[in-house]
């Protein structure tokens, strides 16, 4: 079998010959790989199963200065209007929010979103798939948002508060960015893509970020909306659903909306093994391996056993691409990232 192949059968949990891999590397590592490697792209190094495509940035950056009284004092400003500030710390930012002052929902419609939908931008996604495909690994868009981005504008504060207490305001810009990403959804799946991930951060170290009822009332529809969007467009592509954190409680409401995958099952947070044997049957996996824990602070036998033991319990049947939870950030030893490959390369046979 290919490496797309085998991704998919693992992913829709049907036979496959092995357990597929996945993980991503911050700045520092990837400088790292560049020395001892030559060469800086994770998935050629290490001959990864699934190649992430996204939507290249514009020609021409939109200018959002004028919604920023700091502009001059920050590092840069996205597509979208967000203002960065470079920290001490690796890759992070503090976010500074075009929309943190709007009072009405007249300004939000009225504020200039990029322009996403642009085909030259599209043409090039298709680019990234073909080739992707044509290595014989499976291609994945990243990602469908509506709440991330919202609150990426308006303020996280700003946007949970609306959720409670200004309802238009909430609906406004909401709805605003789920038009936008179900949109966005067709696109990557009329590009050819395997499998989207969808899915906003929406759970904390100890629960939701949110009342169930809240979620269920914001962010649970403009979810489904982008799923169905994706599905309309072509129904075999795969639906995985990203949030770190506890969500425990939206689980079965997840797979109720069309998601296919869970990711990345945060073992801090969430039992993987208990998550499998509840939910196994009509969900497949991507994680399980902590990134908090065992990668960056663990020795290389404590990442072995921890693969090997993942592979054992939540990857039997099927239904499992073993990945660290995140990005493997500075802290990592290099010696953990080979013990982690060596892991997968012994345990991962069926």
């Amino acid at each position: 079998m290919t490496h797309r192949e085998n991704f998919l059968a693992a992913m829709r949990r049907r036979p496959c010959e092995r357990v597929p891999f996945q993980f991503s590397f911050c700045d520092s590592l990837k400088e790292e790989l560049l020395r001892r490697c030559g060469t800086d792209d994770v998935v050629q190094a290490f001959d990864m199963p699934v190649q992430y495509v996204e939507l290249p940035p514009p020609e021409v950056m939109p200018d959002y200065t004028a919604y920023h009284k700091n502009a001059a004092e920050l590092s840069f400003i996205d597509e979208w209007g967000v203002g960065h500030k470079r920290g001490s710390v690796a890759h992070f930012t503090h976010f500074y929010s075009p929309m943190a002052d709007f009072t009405t929902p007249e300004e939000v419609e009225a504020y200039p979103f990029p322009d996403v939908l642009n085909e030259a931008r599209w043409a090039d996604v298709a680019r990234q798939v073909e080739k992707a495909h044509s290595e014989g690994r499976a291609a994945a868009y990243f990602a469908v948002q509506v709440f991330e981005p919202a609150w990426y504008l308006r303020g996280l504060e700003n946007m949970l508060m609306d959720f409670l207490t200004d309802e238009e305001m909430a609906a406004a810009c909401m709805d605003k960015m789920c038009r936008i990403q179900c949109e966005i959804a067709r696109r990557a799946a009329r590009c050819g893509v395997d499998m989207v991930v969808f899915g906003d951060d929406v759970g904390s170290q100890r629960s939701l970020m949110m009342s169930r009822e809240v979620w269920r009332r914001w962010v649970k529809p403009a979810t489904a909306a982008t799923i169905a969007a994706a599905k309309a467009e072509n129904p075999e592509v795969i639906a995985m659903y990203h949030s770190d954190g506890v969500i425990d409680e939206i689980i079965p409401e997840l797979i109720e909306i069309g998601v296919e995958v869970l990711n990345p099952v945060q073992p801090e947070c969430m039992d993987p093994v208990k998550v499998k044997e509840l939910y196994g049957d009509r969900l497949s996996f991507l994680g399980t391996v902590g990134t908090q824990t065992v990668m960056p602070f663990g020795t290389p036998d404590q990442v072995r056993d921890t693969v090997r033991r993942m592979i054992e319990t939540v990857g039997r049947g099927g239904g499992l691409t073993i990945a660290p939870t995140h990005m493997l950030e500075p802290e990592v030893p290099w010696e953990n990232i080979e013990a982690f490959l060596s892991a997968v390369k012994e345990f991962s046979g069926y």
